[in-house]
């Protein structure tokens, strides 16, 4: 992972209109506590010296889940390419928690940027080797056309703000 891969990253989801900002593990608890809107639910985030705020449900029931505004979920991997999150199932229920709430905050370690769908295949097939076997690839926000103009937030979160964890 290079600096210009998380750059890449950074412009890709800057297109998206995807919230993007790069913090210190220390930091983490914090700026998710200042982007989540009011009810929040999330999964466990399995990095180290970073924990969800205390404001933050985790293991939500289905109630929370839909009155959520804001779901927060660690994901496997990105591509700076396309600015995409690989939303990994989990036993928590990440996919649910970042697809349901109007908006949703993914949380990523800088190392886990890769630079291109050539690596996010690799990345994948790493996963499925080790029995991950579900897979939420999400692109910016929710859009449709179906009816008509575009419209954001029908079928999942209008909104999305991405954290990158910077690397010790």
């Amino acid at each position: 992972m290079t600096v210009d891969t998380i750059g890449r990253f950074e412009r890709a989801l800057e297109g998206l209109e995807v919230g993007f900002e790069r913090v210190a593990a220390a930091d983490a608890s914090e700026r998710i506590d200042a982007v989540a809107d009011a009810p929040a639910v999330g999964a466990a985030l399995p990095y180290e010296g970073v924990s969800l705020p205390e404001t933050v449900t985790t293991a939500p029931t289905t109630a929370e889940l839909e009155a959520a505004r804001t779901g927060v979920t660690p994901v496997g991997f990105a591509i700076a390419e396309y600015g995409s999150v690989a939303v990994e199932s989990t036993a928590d229920g990440a996919e649910p928690i970042a697809l349901y709430p109007d908006r949703h905050v993914a949380v990523v370690p800088e190392s886990d940027v890769v630079p291109n769908l050539s690596a996010g295949f690799d990345r994948l097939a790493d996963g499925f080797d080790a029995g991950r076997d579900s897979v939420v690839f999400a692109t910016g926000r929710s859009a449709t056309a179906d009816m008509g103009d575009l419209v954001h937030g029908v079928h999942g979160p209008g909104e999305v703000h991405v954290i990158v964890l910077e690397d010790r």
